[in-house]
C-alpha cells in the first residue's frame, strides 16, 4: 500500500487541496508534509487514467513514486475524436473486442483499414460519447464541436402561446426535445419553433426551403421576442453570417453544414418532409446537435420516407389536423367541393389512344413495377412513363378545366382567389383568361415580391401558381382556392388548404378540387380519401 502514497511538502492552496481529494485520501501529517493515499475507487469515480493523476500530482509538487503508481493501474481504454467536415473520425487505443463491437453496432461506425480509423455521422457524436463512457473508455474530444452551445443571451417571448401550441412544446420536451410538430397552415408552427428556442435557450440553427422563408423567420423572431437583431444571422447566398440564431436554407444546410455542424446545439428544420429526399438526408446526418425540432403541415410522404424522420428528428411527437382547429375556433371554417368534368371529344380520343399503348407496352404490370423498371434503364418501362406524362398533361390542360375554373372565378367574384396548377403554360394560360396574377417558379425575386405585394394590398381578384405555392405563400386573407387537377397527395392536399385557412371574423374558405371524370384523377383523389390523416376534411358534397 505504501506505493500508493504521495507526500506534497509545500502549502497546499485549498483548491489544490480540493483536487488532491477528488482521487486520493488526506491520511496525516508528518515531518511539515502531507501525505495522502490515491483512492483507486475515486479514480475510478471520476473517470479518469493515470496519465492525468500523475499529470496532477506533479502539478502540485508531489513526492511519488511514478513507477510503483503506474503499475497499479491498467493501462486506460482511450478513444481519440477527431472530425474532417464530414465525418467523426474514431481512434482506439486498443483492439475492439466482438461484444464491444456488438454494443456499439447501432452508430453504424465504418473501419477504415488504411489508417484504422473508424468513422460515424456527426448525428451519432452525443450518444456515441455516452456509450463509450458507459464502456469506462476515457474519450479525448478533438472534433472542435462547441462543449457549451447557450446563447450569448436569454431571449423571452413577447406574445402568448395558444394551449395547442404550448402541448406541442411540452410533448416535444418529454421526449428529449427531439420531435416533428405537424400542425396545418396558418396555425403557428413558426411560434412553436420560436419558443422552443426561448425555453432551450441554445445556440440554434433553422433550415428554410427559400430565401424568402429566410426573411419570414427573421422578421417573426423579432415580432415574437426581444432577441437583438444582432443575434440572428442569415446564412444563404451572398449573405453568410453564422450568429448564436443562424438561418439558412436547405440548399445552403446542405453544401455547406461542415462549417455549421460545430457551433449549434438545436437544430430546427422547416418544411421537415423534404429532409429525407437523399441530398437534404445530409443536414440531419452532419449536425450533432442533439435537440431536433421539425415542422410540417403534414410530415407523411408517398414514397413512405417518413418513416426516416424517426431516427433522423425524433419521430412525429404532436398532430392536429385543420378541422380540429378550424372547430376550436384558431382557424377559419371551410368546406371542400369536388367538381368533375369530362374531356373535350378530341382530348378523350388522344387520351384513349395513349392509354391503349401504354397498356400494350406494360402488359398488366403495376405502375410501381413500371417506375421500377425504367429506373433499371428498361426501354419499354421508359417509353411508358413518356405516355403517362403525355396523359396527365391532356387532363390538367384540358379545356373543359379551364372554362370550369373561369366559372368558378366568375360565381366568386368579389373574393380573394388562389388558383393552384401544375404546369407553367397551363398556368399563364388561366392567368390570361381571368386577367389574374402570375406566380411560377420563373418568376424572379423582385417580381415575385411585387407580384404577392400587389396581390396582397387588393380587395378581390386572383393570383394563379405552381408547385412554387404550395409552401411559403401567404396571403392571410384569401378565401377560395381552385385546384385544377385532384391530387393523391395528402401533405400537398392539406398544404394548399392551409393557405386559405387564416381566421378572420365570419370567415369561410372554399377549396374548389376540378377532377377529369373517367381518368386516373379520379382515383388520385379516392387514394387521398382513404387515408386516414386527411379523413376529416374531405369534401362533404361533390357537385358535378
Amino acid at each position: 500500500m505504501k506505493s500508493l502514497e504521495v507526500r506534497v511538502c509545500k502549502w497546499l492552496s485549498e483548491e489544490e487541496f480540493k483536487e488532491l481529494i477528488r482521487y486520493a485520501d488526506y491520511v496525516r501529517r508528518e515531518g511539515g508534509c502531507s501525505i495522502f493515499r490515491v483512492n483507486k475507487s475515486k479514480v475510478a469515480r471520476e473517470r479518469a487514467d493515470i496519465e492525468e493523476l500523475v499529470t496532477l500530482l506533479n502539478e502540485v509538487g508531489a513526492e511519488f513514486d511514478e513507477a510503483s503508481l503506474k503499475d497499479l493501474f491498467p493501462p486506460s481504454k482511450v478513444a481519440e475524436l477527431t472530425y474532417d467536415g464530414r465525418y467523426v473520425y474514431v481512434k482506439f487505443n486498443f483492439f475492439l473486442g466482438e461484444d464491444l463491437r456488438e454494443a456499439l453496432s447501432e452508430f453504424k461506425l465504418k473501419y477504415r483499414r488504411e489508417d484504422r480509423l473508424f468513422a460515424l455521422y456527426p448525428y451519432y457524436y452525443g450518444s456515441f460519447i455516452e456509450a463509450l463512457r458507459k464502456h469506462g473508455i476515457r474519450v479525448v474530444d478533438k472534433t472542435g464541436f462547441l462543449a457549451r452551445v447557450e446563447l450569448s443571451a436569454r431571449i423571452s417571448l413577447k406574445v402568448t402561446l395558444r394551449d395547442y401550441q404550448r402541448e406541442a412544446i411540452d410533448r416535444w420536451v418529454k421526449n428529449g426535445h427531439r420531435g416533428v410538430v405537424a400542425l396545418p397552415t396558418g396555425s403557428g408552427k413558426t411560434l412553436v419553433a420560436i419558443a422552443a428556442i426561448a425555453e432551450t435557450g441554445e445556440r440554434t440553427l433553422v433550415v428554410v426551403i427559400t430565401k424568402d422563408h429566410v426573411k419570414q423567420w427573421y422578421e417573426e423572431l423579432l415580432k415574437a421576442t426581444d432577441v437583438p437583431p444582432e443575434m440572428i444571422g442569415f446564412y444563404y447566398s451572398e449573405e453568410k453570417r453564422l450568429a448564436p440564431i443562424t438561418i439558412t436554407t436547405y440548399q445552403s444546410a446542405f453544401r455547406y453544414i461542415s462549417r455549421l455542424a460545430p457551433h449549434f446545439g438545436l437544430l430546427v428544420v422547416d418544411e421537415v418532409h423534404h429532409l429525407p429526399a437523399e441530398k437534404f438526408k445530409a443536414i440531419a446526418l452532419g449536425s450533432p446537435a442533439p435537440k431536433r425540432l421539425g415542422l410540417s403541415a403534414t410530415p407523411y410522404r408517398e414514397d413512405g420516407k417518413h418513416v426516416e424522420l424517426f431516427p433522423l428528428m425524433g419521430g412525429v411527437v404532436y398532430y392536429k389536423l385543420p378541422a380540429e382547429l378550424a372547430e376550436a375556433g384558431y382557424l377559419a371554417q371551410y368546406e371542400v367541393i369536388t367538381v368533375k368534368v369530362g374531356l373535350k371529344p378530341d382530348e378523350r380520343k388522344k387520351y384513349l389512344e395513349l392509354k391503349k399503348k401504354y397498356r400494350d407496352l406494360v402488359n398488366g404490370a403495376k405502375f410501381e413495377d413500371v417506375l421500377e423498371a425504367a429506373r433499371r434503364g428498361d426501354r419499354r418501362a421508359i417509353e411508358a412513363l413518356k405516355l403517362v406524362t403525355e396523359m396527365r398533361k391532356i387532363v390538367q390542360m384540358s379545356e373543359s378545366k379551364i372554362e370550369k375554373v373561369k366559372e368558378i372565378v366568375e360565381k366568386e367574384k368579389g373574393a380573394k382567389i388562389i388558383v393552384f396548377a401544375h404546369y407553367v403554360d397551363l398556368a399563364r394560360r388561366i392567368a390570361e383568361e381571368v386577367s389574374g396574377y402570375l406566380l411560377t417558379g420563373d418568376t424572379e425575386g423582385p417580381k415575385r415580391e411585387e407580384v404577392l405585394r400587389s396581390f396582397r394590398e387588393r380587395r378581390e381578384g386572383v393570383l394563379v401558381v405552381t408547385t412554387v405555392g404550395d409552401e411559403g405563400l401567404n396571403i392571410p386573407d384569401a378565401t377560395v382556392g381552385i385546384l385544377v387537377a385532384g391530387t393523391s397527395s395528402p401533405r400537398q392536399f392539406v398544404q394548399r388548404l392551409g393557405r386559405l385557412l387564416r381566421p378572420s371574423p365570419g370567415k369561410v374558405a372554399r377549396l374548389y378540387e376540378i377532377i377529369t371524370k373517367g381518368t386516373a384523377e379520379e382515383l388520385h383523389a379516392k387514394k387521398r380519401k382513404d387515408l386516414s390523416i386527411v379523413s376529416e376534411f374531405e369534401p362533404q358534397e361533390d357537385r358535378s
